[in-house]
């Protein structure tokens, strides 16, 4: 099959078929609006979304092929000694922590700041560094052809070619002319600006992953969400040959249309799930504090518990370190809540090395089993 080539004249669209996506923007527009309710009800939502926030760059790294698990990711996070850890997953590891650190820059970035090409350069940066990758010219847009197919895979046997890198500075202006500018509906917009990023796929390296990165921060950016914590790599995981499938067709037939209805079904169906995942996440941290209020009898409890959710896995001395309260106190928190199942050890400690432990409660609700 030969290569799928770069749309050129096709960007932005001008045929897309406003009588089969309207009965889909309602729909997402409205499931998002109360997932975004639920969000800015949420007082603390950096601390208690954290670990949705590493789910969505396990899920997106994922889709590029790596392997590593939540659990694994935030094992390697404790630092330390991770010796069930091969040394493949702990560069996925390290490599899912680069997501996640390059969408706390743009979330601190977006309160000053467009979202921007500039923005995105910057973002690829800390999503390259010290990862598969940082040998290709990591903040910078590629300078020679690059092509989408199996590893190793020729030009001429690639799946889709994006677009020649004399005419990307040019794509990219119109790009970032398209997202600082008006549109009918939002979310029809975002839908384009995702798969004509991808299509540009500006960067040698880490464009699916920063493409899937500008969804949030553009409802964000645009006041959709009250933060840029919508997670949508599940989705698009599960549907991964369409995902590929409608992206490539839009190149190769011009059709936008079945792109964005795809999207839109995508966006509806993910807003549910993270409302409801966000909704079991402030159900299990209200049970906790009061378990831990409980079984402590610490004015320190909630600070306790504050740090079990934005850390599910940690070694001992972390804890005692963080939780900025009293050593003893620190101690004899930490046994009372393994003592009654909170928290679990998952590694004794053998001399000099801390005893490593988990939240699981936290990473089954995060994984979709509780």
């Amino acid at each position: 099959m030969a290569p799928v080539h770069y749309h050129f004249d096709q960007f932005p669209p001008n045929n897309l078929e406003w009588g089969h996506l309207i009965p889909l923007i309602g729909p997402a527009n409205a499931a998002i609006a109360r997932y975004d309710g639920l969000l800015s009800a949420i007082p603390n939502s950096r601390v208690l979304l954290s670990p949705l926030t590493t789910q969505e760059a396990v899920l997106s790294s994922r889709i590029e092929g790596t392997v590593a698990t939540i659990g694994e990711v935030l094992e390697v996070e404790a630092g330390g000694d991770t010796p069930g850890i091969s040394p493949a997953k702990r560069e996925d590891a390290f490599e899912i922590l680069n997501y996640r650190k390059a969408m706390r820059f743009c979330e601190n970035a977006l309160q000053e700041r467009a979202l921007s090409p500039h923005l995105l350069r910057q973002a690829h940066q800390l999503l390259m560094a010290g990862v598969r990758g940082r040998d290709k010219n990591p903040g910078s847009f590629r300078e020679q052809q690059n092509w989408i197919g199996n590893p190793g895979c020729s030009i001429d046997n690639a799946s889709f070619v994006p677009i020649p890198q004399a005419h990307l500075t040019e794509g990219i202006g119109r790009w970032e002319q398209y997202v600082a500018g008006g549109a009918p509906d939002p979310l029809v917009q975002l839908a384009i600006i995702h798969a004509e990023f991808e299509a540009l796929h500006p960067f040698m390296d880490g464009n699916g992953r920063l493409g899937r990165m500008i969804i949030p921060l553009f409802l964000h950016s645009r006041g959709i969400l009250s933060g840029p914590h919508f997670y949508i790599s599940a989705y698009l995981d599960a549907n991964r040959d369409e995902y590929l499938d409608r992206l490539r067709a839009v190149s190769a037939t011009g059709d936008w249309t079945q792109w964005v209805m795809f999207f839109l079904q995508g966006l509806q169906i993910q807003a549910k799930d993270n409302e409801a995942k966000a909704r079991r996440i402030l159900e299990l941290y209200a049970e906790i504090k009061e378990r831990a209020v409980e079984i402590t009898h610490s004015q320190w409890a909630i600070r306790a518990v504050d740090f079990l959710f934005q850390t599910p896995f940690f070694y001992g001395t972390h804890f005692v370190d963080q939780v900025n309260i009293p050593k003893a106190s620190a101690n004899r928190m930490l046994a009372l809540l393994r003592e009654h199942g909170i928290v679990h050890t998952i590694r004794q400690g053998v001399g000099r090395r801390p005893s490593l432990y988990s939240f699981p409660q936290l990473v089954d609700v995060v994984e979709g089993r509780a």
